[in-house]
């Protein structure tokens, strides 16, 4: 499953109820699936043991057989020790069980009287276990004994098939003329109901279900503890101060003290509100500076219109009272001009008032024009040149 996958089943959720979800499922998968191998080892471990009780069960009625044996033909032989008899005490699971010993002798009337006794099935089981026999004589494997076993749960029944060897101490007694150390003699087949099995199996699953509800409840219990107090409060705490802070409220700082990243993120905070708070104070500063800087120059500026406008005023007065004696300069000097009784000389001297009278003349009118045009009372007329 994708984190699309999980974020869609979700939704817009909080960060504790996304926790508690996950830790919980990756929790309950976990715990389901460690109860239910520790069920199925156990389950294997009560077969095991089953099966070792059955060996142990096989070999305790072989010596029973032969103590009988021995009392009915001999009573002065030595009687096998109490350890190799019959256990007085069975297991529960055992307690029903029924032991057979079947010949595998291949005379014809014992296979005739093992068919008739015993039904096809064991004989074909009978027949399987030589061949393993074999099988294992020629391998050199003369430790192991065959078995078989059959758990059927439609009859209700555990079935357990081993064979009986011939031993070098055996021969005593069975000395036929084929017998020899390593052969098959006969096969033990032991049949138990499988109810109280299966009883013990379910009364386990039982209690392994109920422990890991349990189990799992309290881990959930631990994870939401977890969660809750560990994960979610501090993230939640620093939340609230973010509001406030956006509120306005820049002196309050997080206040954690878990000892882990969180308290470290905290610090982390309260050095970056710090320094927010710093900043904001130098540009505050800044910025009444800057205000006390932009009054300064609006009053300059100020100044500098009204000395403009003493000036453009003391430009047009000055031209005004320049206008009237000049002119005064020019009439008389053109009157003198047309005089009679002048020399070549004072002709030239008057031609030079005259010319300098002009020129002063034109200074002046121009002075008056970047008037006009400071003021915007200047009037354009546009001609062809």
């Amino acid at each position: 499953m994708s984190y699309r996958s999980v974020k869609r089943i979700l939704g817009e959720t909080s960060l504790e109820r996304k926790c508690r979800f996950l830790l919980g499922a990756g929790m309950l998968i976990l715990i389901a699936s460690s109860f239910w191998f520790y069920s199925y080892l156990n389950s294997e471990l009560i077969h095991e043991q089953n099966l070792r009780l059955a060996r142990t069960m096989v070999g305790h009625e072989l010596a029973n057989q032969h103590r009988l044996w021995s009392q009915d033909n001999d009573s002065e032989k030595e009687t096998p020790s109490s350890e190799m008899l019959w256990p007085q005490t069975r297991p529960k699971s055992l307690k029903k069980a029924e032991i057979n010993f079947i010949s595998a002798s291949q005379n014809p009337a014992n296979t005739a009287y093992n068919l008739r006794a015993f039904g096809e099935e064991h004989y074909q089981i009978l027949e399987h276990l030589k061949q393993k026999q074999l099988k294992y004589l020629e391998n050199g494997d003369l430790e192991e004994t065959p078995e078989f076993v059959n758990y059927n749960h439609d009859d209700d029944k555990f079935r357990f098939y081993q064979a009986v060897i011939l031993e070098d101490s055996c021969l005593n007694c069975h000395h036929h003329e084929t017998s020899k150390a390593g052969d098959m003699i006969a096969m033990s087949s032991m049949e138990v109901p499988l109810g109280v099995m299966d009883a013990d199996l379910e009364l386990q699953r039982a209690f392994l279900i109920a422990t890991a509800l349990v189990t799992a409840f309290l881990a959930m219990l631990g994870a939401y503890a977890i969660v809750r107090y560990v994960i979610v409060k501090p993230v939640l705490h620093l939340k609230d101060v973010s509001d406030e802070i956006a509120r306005g409220n820049l002196d309050l700082r997080a206040d954690i003290r878990t000892g882990d990243e969180f308290e470290e993120l905290s610090h982390a905070f309260n050095r970056m509100l710090r320094h927010l708070v710093t900043v904001q104070d130098e540009l505050k500063n800044v910025n009444n500076d800057l205000d006390g800087k932009v009054d300064e120059l609006a009053h300059v500026n100020l100044q500098l219109y009204e000395m403009n406008n003493l000036k453009d005023e003391f430009l047009a007065t000055m031209s005004h009272e320049l206008r009237t004696p000049l002119n005064s300069i020019l009439g008389f000097s053109d009157v003198l001009a047309e005089a009679e009784n002048l020399e070549d000389k004072q002709h030239r001297y008057v031609s030079n008032i005259q010319s300098s009278g002009k020129q002063l003349m034109a200074l002046i009118n121009d002075i008056l024009d970047l008037a006009k045009i400071e003021s915007g009372k200047m009037e354009l007329q546009l001609v062809q040149f």
